[in-house]
């Protein structure tokens, strides 16, 4: 009896910690996109974790970052408000039926996209030139007119489109 206690806790005791262990990790190392965002809120991520759906880079800092909720509750992340946008053209989404957050470049936080004033012609990780910002300023856009040029292709990528822009500075 003894020998086979000691074989039970020799096998089965070191079987259950790594078990545990292995259980432990794979909850408290989960991505965010990998969490169910029931409070549709914005997430926190670590650099260098996460990848844009659109373009692939690699999510680094929180300037210029964009996440949607869908109805599922997955968050999706994206390094530049425009990928955003061009996702849910081709996820055939409409924006008002999914929750959507911008970094903004003023307060530096989250706020909701749809509230949120756009330059056109900032520097962005693609080039497009919309950031997000909580206060107005004087040639801010708002959602619907940004959402309609990334939709055009009248972005900051665009070398006529860029030279207009420009030509005013």
């Amino acid at each position: 009896m003894k020998r086979y206690l000691g074989t039970v806790l020799l096998v089965v005791f070191p079987l259950l910690s790594l078990g545990g262990l292995f259980w432990f990790l794979s909850v408290s190392h989960r991505l965010p996109s990998e969490i169910v965002n029931k409070e549709a809120k914005a997430l926190d991520f670590t650099d260098n974790t996460l990848q844009c759906p659109v373009c692939h880079m690699y999510l680094v800092g929180k300037n210029d970052t964009a996440q949607i909720i869908t109805a599922d509750h997955k968050t999706h992340f994206f390094d530049d408000v425009g990928c955003a946008i061009l996702w849910l053209k081709e996820q055939k989404l409409e924006p008002r039926n999914v929750v959507f957050w911008v970094f903004s470049g003023d307060t530096k936080r989250y706020i909701d996209a749809y509230g949120a004033f756009y330059s056109v012609d900032d520097k962005t990780p693609m080039l497009y030139g919309f950031r997000a910002y909580e206060q107005f300023q004087e040639g801010r856009i708002g959602f619907e007119p940004m959402r309609l040029r990334m939709l055009r292709g009248e972005t900051m990528q665009d070398p006529k489109v860029r030279q207009n822009l420009l030509k005013g500075r």
